[in-house]
């Protein structure tokens, strides 16, 4: 039986070939920032450097993964993203916030992409 990082290391690892197919590269995975804060994927594609949150659930019995991003973690991201861009010299004005959803389905899953989120 997988340990529950495996299992997260498996849908981390789908998200990553889904960016690749879609011509991003990945430069950073599982940037953290303080004790508790992460980003899960840092990639670039066309010149913008992308922050991607990765949800995944094997059900939607008690919520789809687009609603486990709360107020609290946003939180986290913008300040783990702003670290990132000042220690790395980025520019604010080319930088965005993704998430990828994965959701098992049957026996395969499904992918969204929600780019460009306020946060």
């Amino acid at each position: 039986m997988q340990s529950t990082k495996q299992t997260w290391d498996y849908w981390e690892i789908i998200a990553i070939k889904y960016l690749q197919k879609n011509w991003y590269k990945i430069k950073d995975t599982n940037f953290k920032f303080g004790r508790f804060w992460e980003i899960d994927v840092i990639a670039e594609f066309k010149w913008i450097t992308c922050f991607i949150e990765v949800k995944y659930r094997n059900n939607t019995n008690f919520w789809f993964p687009e609603e486990s991003i709360t107020v609290n973690k946003l939180f986290k991201f913008k300040k783990t993203i702003e670290y990132y861009v000042v220690r790395n010299k980025l520019n604010f004005e080319k930088i965005r916030f993704d998430v990828i959803t994965i959701l098992k389905w049957k026996s395969s899953y499904k992918v969204k992409h929600y780019k460009n989120l306020e946060i």
